[in-house]
């Protein structure tokens, strides 16, 4: 039975990827076939592979098995939009049909199986419908990346309010230490440790120079 993990952040550009692939690797300590997979991504670079989106690039690194790229990122959307936008910019449409068919396919070749959502929770991905329905499609635990810098307190619970008012589970979270200059730092997690529900899965530090892999030394997996 493979096991499943949707990541969703409070924000955008607080470090969900980095945190996703540290978990990749801290799943692949107990698992042998571990995946990544961006199933809507926003703008992309050019590659010897074709044009690839750098989140999933970074998930393939850090992924014990190989996958098409139809399968670990079956929607690619030129430019690096809010998703509804970049959708409707490129004429298309996102099709959550698309994305269950392709996690049913990576859950056959897979052990561990950790989704990455677009932005935040709530992010739109048509006119009518956001991450959060996305979720509740997906039926997977959820795991939040809180980046702590000033706010985090109030986007994290908000978060954490709207994940389980759909009736989704929160399996855990993950503090980014993202911004070095944020004061209270530790008063901060203590406050989320106590109030948000939930185990903390990993306090990552803020470096200018960050690797997954030794990040994944800091995770703690008991329930996973």
């Amino acid at each position: 039975m493979t096991v499943g993990y949707f990541v969703v952040g409070t924000d955008t550009g607080i470090g969900k990827t980095h945190a996703t692939c540290a978990l990749l690797h801290a799943l692949a300590r107990r698992h042998a076939r571990v995946c990544g997979m961006k199933p809507v991504a926003a703008g992309g670079v050019r590659t010897a592979d074709g044009f690839s989106n750098e989140d999933s690039i970074a998930h393939r690194a850090a992924s014990t098995v190989r996958v098409p790229p139809e399968l670990d990122n079956p929607i690619l959307l030129p430019e690096p939009l809010s998703p509804h936008l970049a959708a409707a910019r490129a004429g298309t449409a996102i099709s959550f049909d698309v994305v269950l068919k392709a996690v049913d396919a990576l859950r056959a070749r897979t052990d561990a199986l950790v989704v990455e959502g677009a932005g935040g929770f709530l992010v739109p991905m048509s006119e009518t419908q956001t991450g959060a329905d996305l979720a509740v499609a997906l039926k997977m635990p959820l795991v939040l990346v809180v980046g702590m810098r000033l706010g985090c307190l109030n986007h994290a619970l908000l978060t954490a309010e709207a994940i389980r008012a759909r009736g989704l589970v929160l399996a855990g979270w993950i503090a980014n230490r993202v911004d070095p200059d944020f004061l209270c730092p530790e008063e901060n997690l203590h406050y989320l440790r106590t109030h948000l529900g939930a185990p903390l899965l990993a306090d990552l530090p803020h470096s200018a120079t960050r690797d997954p892999r030794a990040d994944a030394d800091r995770f703690t997996l008991d329930d996973f």
